[in-house]
């Protein structure tokens, strides 16, 4: 339960944290968080549409940023092709009870979705997915499970935390230009 502690103390010793979050989730309901410490790119890396023919192209870098380590991803989004995304993504293994994703982002105000692939997918692009946004101010971004649906019709209709193999940060989808910070996210 180190995230758990970690989570804990930075709440104690007066970062806001969980109170910034939602109204409804309190440190103690914190399952998971990664906050990009300890050699992030070993567990993140960077994919775009070219490993499938497409032309958008982009970059994860791990920033120090007002004393905390960020993922930062920028590029372009482009539909050429039969692209259109950029995305950092990490394997994961959600703690069985968890009900959804929280996490601390700021961007150039542009819609940015998280794509949470399952065990139930039989092609790799198939997932679930959920937009936010990302404002020019750090926000947090409370994202229940049941508010990701499913890529295609191949997949059961509910997402399924404990069935989460890995989850994308994602620009997806039309011309754009991506750039996009991420403190912290954290299971809940």
């Amino acid at each position: 339960m180190y995230f758990l502690k970690f989570f804990t103390q930075r709440v104690l010793a007066g970062s806001a944290l969980v109170f910034l979050l939602a109204p409804s989730i309190d440190a103690q309901e914190i399952l998971l968080e990664d906050n990009f410490s300890g050699q992030p790119e070993q567990r993140w890396r960077f994919i775009s549409d070219r490993v499938m023919g497409g032309v958008s192209t982009g970059k994860l870098t791990f920033e120090l940023s007002d004393g905390d380590i960020v993922a930062h991803m920028t590029g372009t989004v482009s539909t050429a092709n039969n692209g259109g995304f950029i995305q950092f993504r990490r394997n994961i293994q959600v703690p069985k009870n968890a009900r959804g994703i929280v996490l601390r982002v700021r961007g150039n105000d542009q819609a940015y979705f998280i794509h949470a692939r399952t065990r139930d997918a039989r092609v790799p692009w198939h997932h679930y997915r959920t937009t936010f946004d990302a404002t020019s101010q750090w926000r947090d971004v409370n994202l229940p499970f049941n508010s990701f649906a499913p890529s295609s019709r191949g997949l059961p209709g509910k997402l399924r935390g404990s069935f989460i193999r890995s989850l994308g940060i994602v620009a997806y989808g039309r011309e754009h230009r991506a750039d996009i910070e991420v403190k912290w996210l954290a299971f809940y």
